[in-house]
Parts: C-alpha cells; structure tokens; sequence
C-alpha cells in the first residue's frame, strides 16, 4: 500500500518513524509471501526467470504515484534486483535477493540479499534483511509459505526492529504467526522496548508502544489494495514479465501442455544462445537499470549492528538502481 509506504515521511519523530516502517514492511509480508496462492489455497512453482527480464508499473491513489522497477540481473545465481519510489514524499525502496533451496522434509529456502528505504527530507535509512521461508503441508497437497527466524529493520537514526517469525506447531501456535520489538541500536534491555508488535502477518496485527498502548493496527482483510498499473502487453518491453511469457502463459491456460513445453524451450533456448555469444565475445549482458558496485558506508555501517553478511560474490554484486541509466527509458 503506498500510503503505508510513504507514511514515515510525514512524521517528525524518529522513532516514531522507525515504528511507522516497520508496520509498513510487516503489512507488506502477505503479498510478497501468500497472496499468488490465494485462489487455488496452494503455493505454486512461478516460471523461472531469465536474465534481463524486467517488469514495470505503477500505483496510483492519494500518495500520489508511486513507480516500479524490477530487472533480473543473474541467471546464475538468479538475483532480482528492485526499486520502487515516490517522488511527492521523497521516499525510495532498493534491494535485491537470491534464493537458495534445500531439500529435506520439506523445501527451505534462504534468501539472501537486503533491502534499503531512505527517507529524503531526514536522509535517513533503513536496511531491512530477508526471512527464511519453508514450504508447509507439502504432504496433504496444500503447501503453503511459512516463514521463519528473524529479520531485521536497522535505521541510521538509531533504532533497531527484530521481528521472529513463527508458525503453527503441534499443540499450540498460528500459522503465519510474528511478534517485533524495537529498541535503541545496541539495546538489548527489555526495559528499553519502544515498540512490540503481535499478529498474523498473514492477517492482522497490532503495534503498542512501552506502556502497552495500541498506537497502530493493521488488517489484511480490510486494508484497500491500491492496483498496480502496467501498460497494455502489446506496449511492453519484449523482456518485460507478461509479454515475454504471453504464449506460455496462453498455452498453460489453454491446457496445452505439448505448446507450453515448446514456447518454453523457445525462451530457454534463446537465452542459452544469448549466453554463448556473450562467451564468445567477451561482452556481458548490460543491466538496464541496474549496476554491480561495492557496498557504501551507509550500508556497512547498518549491516555491522546486526551481523548482517555482507559476502556479494553469493549475488553476483551489489546491485543499485542506476538514474543515469534509467534516463529516457519508458
């Protein structure tokens, strides 16, 4: 929800903005984790994206417009990278992952990489680090997305957010289940907890402050979804999302299982051509809106609080949106 996004920008108190983005980044854990599964009431395997693969939109409401851009830029590892802003509230969202599963009793993945809001009338910023996911009820046939341990929200005005995930156990406990503190950097003193929050993020949750007073909610279930905007699939990119996958999307639709498997191998094939060239010729894929860097100051100094790996050669680079490259692109 950009309201929820562009929120922080308005407050005045630090810590209070610190509160207002960790109830933004918790409200926004159902759509990135649960919400593509909602119809069918099971995760699914998405298409495995290429390199160079992009998608753009946008939300438009009363926070104004609010723009998107995502980029694959690694196959191998495969590594999405992403930057998301509004421009009336001067507040700005980049990051990156990769996934690494692993097979057991039940598939776990680590995802690995961050995310970094800033906050332009404060130049204030926050890295915000990834959960570990696993896939439950793989045996009954209803797989669903858990996620697990603990992430943090780490901002330069001095204020740290630890949220533990949880699931539901065997006598006791919710699915999808997290609670949160927010300290001072540093702190590890119960007595100086500003903020805890309790819920679902699957669902709901409240924020209360240190006398245990509800100073914020949030519930999925009644919060209005602002639409995310593309243009018309005929008008895209021929690597944006929906028109480079248009003919799998329509074979799987269809139930042609023969057509899907062909346009498959044809994108496949494709890239295996694309990657022999760039072999042969020395040249790399260049990035549309993204570059490989070296991690910068503000970011090495929010990662050493929490213990935060900073190991790049896992994600091919440290990946930051590029203005300058995205210049005249539509």
């Amino acid at each position: 929800m950009p309201q929820l996004f562009v929120a922080p920008a308005a407050e005045t108190d630090p810590a209070k903005r610190s509160m207002l983005v960790l109830k933004w980044f918790l409200s926004t854990l159902k759509q990135q984790y649960s919400s593509r599964n909602e119809k069918l009431g099971s995760e699914k395997k998405p298409l495995n994206p290429f390199l160079g693969e992009l998608f753009l939109g946008q939300w438009q409401d009363e926070a104004g417009t609010t723009e998107l851009i995502s980029e694959q830029v690694s196959h191998h590892p495969p590594v999405t990278a992403y930057s998301i802003w509004n421009q009336q509230s001067g507040v700005r969202l980049e990051g990156y992952n990769a996934q690494k599963a692993s097979f057991g009793h039940t598939i776990n993945v680590k995802q690995i990489g961050h995310a970094m809001l800033h906050i332009d009338q404060y130049d204030e910023s926050y890295l915000i680090t990834l959960p570990a996911i696993h896939i439950e009820s793989l045996l009954v046939g209803k797989p669903y997305v858990e996620l697990e341990k603990s992430t943090y929200i780490v901002s330069s005005s001095g204020y740290t957010s630890k949220i533990d995930y949880s699931g539901k156990g065997w006598l006791r406990g919710k699915q999808n289940s997290m609670t949160a503190t927010m300290t001072k950097t540093g702190s590890s003193k119960n007595s100086e907890v500003l903020y805890t929050v309790e819920g679902q993020w699957i669902d709901s949750f409240v924020i209360k402050d240190a006398q245990n007073n509800v100073v914020e909610s949030y519930d999925a279930k009644t919060s209005t979804k602002t639409p995310l905007i593309v243009k018309p699939v005929e008008a895209q990119d021929p690597l944006e999302s929906r028109r480079a996958w248009s003919k799998v999307a329509a074979a799987i639709e269809s139930g042609d299982m023969n057509l899907t498997s062909q346009e498959k191998t044809f994108i496949e094939e494709s890239q295996r051509a694309l990657r022999r060239k760039e072999q042969e010729t020395g040249i790399d894929w260049q990035r549309r809106y993204f570059v490989s860097t070296t991690p910068d100051s503000v970011y090495e100094s929010l990662s050493k609080a929490i213990g935060e790996d900073t190991d790049v050669t896992k994600t091919n680079g440290h990946w930051l949106f590029s203005p300058e490259k995205s210049k005249g692109m539509s």
